[in-house]
């Protein structure tokens, strides 16, 4: 019996004008966490895509306890107790929970659908394992936290036990990443074996066992988590040393820029409002940072501030300006940009290129048309010089279609368009999530330089790192309401998680 359940020797995998994998040799040993790290685009997620049978590699061999297998689709995957969790989830939002998780693998007797075999299944799997579902549920109305389960339940009922983890906190809490990792360890203490590929260096010292680290498509190592560091694998993943820690100068605020007075927004899933009488500034030259656990009303307060979404009442003022009702190019003109929640669903248009997504608010100015007709050349002369300052890895450059972009780097390019615009207002929400630390660190200090350049930055953000070390002004969101008001540099981590929890509420604030 070989020591390794799954190896993966000398893989390559191309795609047009870009290597993905080049070569790679990666080793897991059975109920072992083995952590998959490298920069946005390194090829973390094509080879585990290889893994899967989602693509067939150029060149190499896959060997499952020591004999070679042919993987030609995810059927093949699941056959040899394959699964994957994927970084964007491959769930139909109309059908159920339980639905989703037999989808494909459903039981039939004499041709009729065995539901209720298969509900008692899931019930007793998520109780076993501590991922309580709705089974009647449909994916629509349900948090991202609760569809990631459903993910890890489809796993399961397959008997899966070599579990694939594509960025799987990228979407959650702090409070359901920790759920997250106890889960992955009952998992590995079963007997199950792990690969896991996240940019989150913390998790892997906290979880994993061993990590393989991938740049630009290729092989740089394997370590053992016991006997490296944070810093080392930082400088494995990006070829240089990292800085953990936000550098800025003290904020000196001005004039207001977004003035919110008495914002109700209402639920879209309930009768109660999502958002209720929330009031606050954001000034010149200050970063003020939205705080709270996911589901509190953060992202339908943005949605109103943005026009995403119809406000119930209230007021929103850019630069004195009534906002309230405001077509969405007309607040963009206005000095608007807007990093949103989910790049998907309203960052992207996935079938378009680059440089088409890359103009999508700045089509009709005239450096880019003329009589309305898009002026290519400006176009890609424009995306050109914003892939090279934000470093957008792409495999054909300007001309690449987004949806073949990695996660990463179609979030890279989003928050290219948005700073490079002459906003006086930058409403940033998740703006780092899923990506590394090499781009983390950049981004934060364009954040900063926004600030820095007299524009008014509202980060709304769920990592608790990132509102300490980048605002200059928290307010914590609960259950709709701004619940309290703080200076990072003189409230604790945990006073805020008991703020954001609902533990505490701060009565005598007032909105500055």
């Amino acid at each position: 019996m070989s020591e390794y359940i799954i190896e993966m020797l000398n893989i390559t995998k191309s795609f047009p004008g870009i290597k993905a994998n080049d070569d790679i040799t990666l080793r897991l040993r059975k109920g072992e966490i083995h952590a998959l790290l490298g920069e946005n685009g390194a090829g973390k997620s094509t080879l585990m895509s290889v893994l899967f049978g989602l693509y067939q590699p150029d060149s190499g061999t896959i060997l499952k306890d020591g004999a070679p297998v042919k993987i030609s689709s995810p059927n093949d995957a699941n056959a040899l107790h394959i699964g994957m969790v994927h970084q964007h989830f491959k769930l139909v939002e109309v059908f159920t929970v339980l639905d989703n998780i037999i989808l494909g693998a459903e039981k039939t007797r004499w041709g009729v659908l065995r539901k209720d075999e298969a509900r008692r299944r899931v019930v007793e799997l998520s109780e076993r394992y501590g991922l309580k579902v709705d089974p009647d549920a449909r994916i629509e109305d349900i948090s991202v936290g609760m569809q990631q389960r459903v993910e890890i339940l489809k796993m399961l009922y397959r008997d899966n036990e070599i579990l694939i983890f594509d960025e799987p906190t990228a979407v959650l809490t702090p409070q359901e990443i920790d759920e997250l990792m106890e889960v992955m360890r009952g998992f590995a203490r079963e007997g199950k074996s792990i690969l896991f590929i996240t940019h989150k260096l913390a998790e892997i010292m906290k979880v994993a066992d061993r990590c393989t680290v991938l740049r630009k498509g290729r092989l740089i190592g394997t370590v053992d988590i016991a006997d490296t560091s944070r810093e080392k694998l930082s400088r494995m993943m990006v070829g240089r040393d990292i800085s953990f820690n936000v550098e800025k100068k003290e904020s000196a605020p001005g004039e207001k820029v977004l003035e919110v007075e008495g914002l109700t927004v209402p639920s879209r899933l309930h009768k109660k409002n999502a958002v209720k009488n929330v009031s606050f500034t954001v000034r010149r030259g200050e970063i003020v940072c939205l705080a709270g656990i996911e589901g509190n009303g953060q992202t339908e307060f943005v949605q109103a501030l943005t026009g995403l979404e119809k406000a119930g009442s209230g007021s929103i003022r850019l630069k004195g300006r009534e906002m309230t009702d405001m077509p969405i190019r007309e607040r963009s003109r206005l000095g608007m940009s807007h990093i949103p929640e989910d790049r998907h669903k309203f960052g992207l248009v996935l079938d378009f290129t680059l440089e088409e997504n890359l103009v999508l608010q700045r089509y009709w100015e005239e450096q880019f048309q003329h009589c309305g007709h898009i002026l290519r050349r400006p176009v890609r002369e424009y995306a050109q010089r914003l892939i090279e300052q934000y470093d957008v890895r792409s495999g054909q450059g300007a001309q690449t279609i987004v949806r073949s972009m990695s996660g990463g780097n179609q979030q890279k390019a989003i928050i290219a368009r948005e700073m490079d615009k002459e906003a006086d207002l930058l409403v940033a929400v998740q703006p780092t999530r899923g990506l590394d630390v090499g781009a983390i660190e950049y981004i934060h200090r364009q954040i900063v330089a926004q600030r820095d350049a007299g524009k008014a930055v509202l980060l709304v953000s769920l990592e608790l790192d990132e509102v300490m070390d980048v605002s200059d002004r928290i307010l914590v969101m609960y259950e709709g309401e701004i619940v309290g008001e703080f200076d990072p540099r003189k409230v604790s981590v945990q006073e805020l998680g008991l703020y954001m929890a609902g533990a505490k509420r701060d009565d005598k604030k007032e909105a500055v």
